[in-house]
């Protein structure tokens, strides 16, 4: 009987400027046998996700670089196979963080058990996971929202700035407004009950943000940089916040980005421009999942997940997301 062969991604050189096919490398492995405490997962669906860019290369960061010539990791689901460790059992379905390889050695304490007759075992990896936490604790805690304000969302029809939206309107929102970047996802974005929406291709963003907020906005959720940050800081009204969730238009920029040009205008506005990490809203995790599962139940919330095929096929996934042929969220099936 031939053993098993397990396929990994490996990183073979750091990107200058954007990712190419080159920068990775199809590896086989043995698949390992699990020790004391550790789980061997047959992994199901894999993420890849923007921030997954930044860690290509080899600077100081919130997150430690991917290591060359070896596996990259990130959020997957898979199931359990061997294994003997408290709680766990085979054919248990576990979230955990060694993605980008068919079959990963997990620690027990670093896997969780889902449900899957809560919801599809994908949500997992976007509405119900990190991704729906992003959006919520984005938009209510970083930024604060609150009833009968005029929210902006950039990269809106992507996995995280689509809930955000969603998320505005159950929570008071009076208008959501989003950007996106095709005519079919500005027709998404109005079918998920953003109440204007402009494809940034069609001219600058700060004149399509005027036209859809000519009274301003309050809260802008920032998923690009660029001169979509520009356009919200002339667009918010005073007392204005920002949360910064990411800048996807300045990961792949070989040289600094000019800073938006109208920084001054911070102190007029005293607005409040404010970064942040999932990992620091921990503790909201369960009043979302509980509020979020309730919405997908009562038919509330609606997500978009665009996914390929095959473990050979996740480098040009990730690619994709980068140059934005993804809707909602890019998940790679092994």
């Amino acid at each position: 009987m031939t053993a098993p062969v397990n396929r990994e991604i490996h990183l073979a050189a750091r990107p200058h400027g954007w990712p190419t096919a080159e920068n990775f490398r199809l590896v086989e492995t043995a698949v390992p046998e699990p020790g004391p405490g550790q789980l061997l997962v047959r992994n199901r669906y894999m993420s890849v996700d923007p921030y997954m860019r930044g860690r290509m290369d080899d600077v100081k960061s919130y997150a430690p670089p991917f290591a060359l010539d070896a596996p990259l990791d990130g959020g997957a689901i898979g199931e359990v196979v061997a294994g003997d460790a408290d709680g766990f059992a085979p054919g248990d379905l576990v979230l955990h963080g060694l993605g980008w390889r068919e079959y990963a050695l997990v620690g027990a304490a670093s896997a969780r058990k889902i449900d899957p007759d809560l919801a599809p075992v994908t949500a997992y990896l976007g509405v119900l996971g990190m991704i729906g936490l992003t959006a919520y604790a984005g938009l209510l805690d970083v930024a604060g929202m609150r009833p009968g304000e005029t929210v902006f969302v950039s990269a809106a029809a992507g996995a995280v700035g689509s809930l955000v939206g969603q998320i505005a309107k159950l929570r008071g929102a009076a208008r959501v407004i989003g950007s996106a970047g095709s005519p079919a996802k500005v027709d998404r974005l109005r079918a998920l009950g953003f109440d204007a929406a402009f494809d940034y291709h069609d001219g600058p963003v700060r004149d399509s943000l005027r036209t859809a907020a000519p009274e301003g906005i309050d809260v802008y959720f920032d998923n690009v940089g660029g001169d979509h940050l520009e356009a919200a800081i002339s667009a918010l009204r005073p007392h204005g916040r920002v949360a910064i969730c990411g800048m996807i238009s300045q990961y792949n920029a070989a040289t600094p980005p000019a800073a938006p040009r109208n920084l001054a205008l911070v102190i007029g506005k005293r607005l409040t421009l404010r970064g942040f990490l999932v990992g620091d809203h921990g503790d909201r995790r369960d009043e979302f999942v509980r509020e979020m599962a309730g919405w997908l139940r009562e038919g509330r919330v609606a997500y978009d997940e665009t996914v390929v095929d095959g473990i050979e096929n996740a480098p040009e996934a990730f690619l994709g997301l980068l140059r934005g042929e993804n809707l909602g969220k890019m998940l790679v099936r092994l």
